[in-house]
């Protein structure tokens, strides 16, 4: 029988999606829950998978756009499957491990990552998997990467050749969104952004201490998004209105911090929410952090978490930016951007001392946002960050026990 495999519902807001790519040619073997192709929202990329072990028939084609509930392949499960596919693994053996290594002069494929039409062509042609630079999904080889080291053997795939040739290229549903909410916010807040700058010694200190006895004790790296997650959730607190968004003519303040923290993935810039992060230990945050930009790596963020969030940080610094000013992420009002650290000279008690300095940006929406709160908020991060005793209360240790 043919089993229909259809565009799956992704989110209320969401009407239409576009097939990036097919991991399974027509006419080829699919196992159950294999992988079959990659869908595209406006707001994230997800996989379809094989729901029964059978034959694909493609229905549509790479590019299209595809409305909720239109059918995408079907399966025919009454197919024979072919001499040279396995057959599936039990759950109570063990695969065997895949991967190069000589034996005689003929190289074996003993631990390979890639799709059985490449690992056929590999085999075959007696080629070194590690000189295969792979394309699909979770790093996996695919046909067009064996034939691309086929022709062009000596040289790295994708490298330049000088050559004048354009390639026009369709723009991705994510790439289009992203493309359309960032004229928006520009053409639609008064957006201005304000400077300073933070002297990074006392959280490189703290790192290089504790690190080692953190990631033992939490099972992750003790980095700097925790520190500024944790400061930027007492000033907002402390300066509700960079918390808040104007909807129509009313201001909705709030008194939590859903947190987005701006990633860059294959497909372009997501950004994906750390719910209540102001209740959050320095752990949990981290490993939210981890947890969200490992999604957005391997294209499996969810509509549910790249929706909402009162405040943005982005961090521009780990690309060797040295100062921007980050475009509002509407219907939010402000967004800190963090920069690279660089050792530079500061006068210290009228000495000159070199230090590690961050500049931090902090645009904002004028509407909403005075500089006087712009200001206040900017600086009470830069407070937390130098003396990061202060995030343990927020301020000061002896007003807090004094109620000052």
């Amino acid at each position: 029988m043919a089993i229909e495999i259809k565009v799956p519902t992704v989110g209320e807001s969401i009407s239409e999606v576009t097939l990036v790519k097919w991991h399974k040619a027509d006419g080829s073997w699919a196992e159950r829950d294999e992988v079959i192709a990659e869908l595209e929202s406006e707001k994230a990329t997800f996989e379809i998978n094989a729901e029964q072990a059978g034959a694909v028939k493609q229905i549509a084609k790479e590019g299209d756009t595809l409305a909720i509930g239109d059918l995408v392949c079907t399966i025919d499960t009454d197919a024979a499957r072919p001499a040279e596919v396995a057959a599936p693994v039990k759950k109570e053996e063990t695969a065997k491990p895949v991967s190069m290594k000589e034996e005689g002069s003929k190289p074996v494929v003993v631990d390979l990552k890639a799709t059985p039409v490449a690992a056929a062509m590999i085999a075959d042609k007696q080629m070194d998997s590690k000189k295969i630079v792979p394309s699909g999904s979770n790093g996996k080889i695919i046909k067009q990467d064996v034939l691309e080291a086929l022709n062009n053997p000596g040289r790295k795939p994708g490298a330049a050749l000088y050559s004048r040739n354009d390639r026009p290229e369709k723009m991705s549903n994510l790439r289009k969104t992203v493309s359309r909410r960032l004229v928006e916010s520009k053409n639609t807040t008064a957006m201005l952004t304000t400077f300073n700058e933070v002297d990074m010694s006392a959280i490189m200190e703290i790192r290089k201490k504790f690190k080692d006895k953190f990631k033992e004790q939490h099972s992750v790296n003790l980095g700097f998004m925790s520190f500024f997650t944790k400061a930027c959730c007492y000033a907002l607190q402390q300066f509700p209105s960079v918390n808040a968004y104007i909807d129509g003519d009313q201001i909705i303040f709030h008194d939590y911090c859903d947190v987005s923290i701006a990633v860059s993935a294959p497909k372009g810039l997501v950004v994906p929410v750390i719910r209540n992060a102001e209740s959050m230990s320095m752990a949990e945050v981290e490993l939210a952090v981890v947890d969200l930009a490992t999604k957005a790596k391997n294209n499996k963020l969810t509509i549910e978490e790249m929706t909402g969030g009162t405040f943005t940080i982005t961090n521009g610094g780990i690309f060797g930016s040295m100062m921007s000013t980050p475009i509002i992420n509407i219907p939010q009002s402000a967004i800190l951007g963090m920069h690279n650290i660089v050792d530079r000279p500061m006068a210290v008690n009228g000495q000159v001392v070199i230090k590690p300095m961050m500049y931090l940006a902090l645009s904002y929406d004028h509407r909403i946002i005075d500089g006087r709160e712009s200001v206040g908020f900017l600086v009470m991060v830069k407070q937390l960050l130098e003396n990061p005793s202060l995030l343990l209360f927020g301020k000061d240790p002896i007003n807090a026990l004094l109620e000052l």
